[in-house]
């Protein structure tokens, strides 16, 4: 995703082969790199905002004269990292934070659209087997307890669930949505989550 002409690329393929771009979902990104500041090299973050920021800023810029056309939606996948640091995962967090700051941005320039960032929660994914197989080390001790436990006691999310929501998101979020940061089973999402998610 840091080929940025991609984004263009992308959005012409869209609108070749349906007519028409009703929503956008960015849900690409990298953890990497996982390091401590003092020991962080400031070109590694740079291609982790590459990655996680600014390949959603060519994207999006894509696509907003198509999605003005149909009122379309753009559903940023964030994280609970973009509030809540974690040592040795700055990159990661910060880029999560500028990309909430983005989609209030978007929400504020692009009144006909409808932009909304989402956190996912502790999804059991690749990122969660990465974290548990080489990020620990790197890691405070709190949080490694606290990504264990999630595992050990069956509370890593289905991918399913938060993924249901964004694609009904991406198809039909309210207006009043736009702009806001929230969790995906937050009770303003009531209505997009799945009746039977136990």
């Amino acid at each position: 995703m840091t080929d940025f002409s991609l984004a263009e690329k992308s959005v012409e393929i869209a609108n070749k082969d349906f007519g028409r771009l009703d929503g956008l979902v960015l849900n690409h990104g990298v953890m990497v790199p996982v390091s401590r500041i003092v020991d962080s090299d400031p070109n590694t973050w740079r291609q982790c905002f590459d990655v996680n920021f600014f390949s959603l800023v060519a994207l999006t810029k894509a696509a907003i004269p198509s999605l003005r056309k149909s009122s379309g939606r753009v559903i940023f996948t964030s994280s609970g990292a973009a509030l809540r640091a974690y040592s040795a995962w700055g990159s990661y967090g910060a880029s999560k934070a500028a990309m909430n700051h983005l989609n209030l941005t978007l929400a504020a320039e692009e009144p006909s659209l409808t932009s909304i960032s989402i956190r996912p929660g502790v999804v059991d994914s690749q990122m969660q087997t990465d974290i548990r197989d080489l990020y620990m080390p790197l890691m405070d001790e709190k949080d490694v307890t606290k990504f264990q436990d999630l595992r050990r006691q069956g509370l890593l999310i289905k991918p399913e669930y938060p993924g249901h929501v964004i694609a009904r998101l991406a198809v039909g979020a309210s207006k009043e949505l736009s702009g806001q940061f929230l969790s995906w089973d937050a009770p303003e999402l009531a209505d997009y989550q799945a009746v039977n998610q136990g």
